[in-house]
């Protein structure tokens, strides 16, 4: 049986921030401050085989990995100031805090993300921020949210949690028992198995959610 809800559990990057600009973007703004013209795309090729180069000089030497950990720098390269919150990221997370409940962070992120999180004004709405870095396994291990139930210190069936991913959000979180929503911002999700009460096109939907299971 299903109890009361007591924690929200949120992904963060695509769910409550998206990147502002790219690694790209900003090479080729301060390139046009010194007067350069470039475009994104050039500003990236020369990116990505400067991190090439530098890795090769410490004897890596795997394609795969290279490749992996040129997506992961480019992609996450950024601080606060590169991170712009969605609009009904305030408002929901305020309204949880107002309901009483508790929430943290799943996210597959390393130690910047207290710096991000503090930097955006959101930090001061979450009890614990668990990364992929601390956990030492990342979504979708379910691994990393059995980390974070034993934080929450309740059974699983009174844990939401709310994510952009899937199968690294919602499948992960729902094979542990966890109330599982899958955002769909850009309604771009086909998956027939997820039913419309656990479909969300806007956080702004989650709070009659919550306020329907606590009824």
């Amino acid at each position: 049986m299903r109890g009361p809800v007591r924690w929200v559990l949120w992904d963060v990057k695509d769910t409550l921030l998206k990147v502002r600009r790219s690694v790209g973007e900003q090479y080729c703004s301060e390139a046009e401050r010194a007067g350069l013209k470039l475009p994104a795309a050039a500003s990236q090729v020369w990116w990505t085989g400067l991190v090439r180069d530098t890795f090769a000089q410490c004897a890596v030497d795997d394609t795969a990995l290279l490749d992996r950990l040129v997506n992961n720098l480019y992609h996450n390269f950024c601080g606060p100031e590169n991170w712009e919150v969605f609009p009904d990221s305030y408002s929901t997370l305020e309204f949880c805090t107002a309901l009483g409940l508790k929430q943290g962070v799943v996210s597959n992120f390393d130690k910047r993300l207290e710096g991000i999180l503090r930097g955006c004004g959101l930090l001061t709405h979450f009890s614990f921020l668990l990364t992929s870095e601390e956990a030492g396994v990342a979504k979708p291990d379910p691994a990393i949210f059995t980390q974070a139930l034993v934080r929450c210190g309740v059974p699983a069936s009174s844990v939401v949690h709310v994510g952009d991913h899937y199968v690294k959000d919602y499948l992960t979180s729902r094979s542990l028992g966890i109330q599982g929503y899958l955002l769909d911002r850009q309604d771009c999700h086909e998956h027939l198995d997820v039913p419309p009460q656990r479909r969300l096109h806007s956080l702004d939907e989650l709070p009659a959610r919550l306020k329907q299971n606590a009824d």
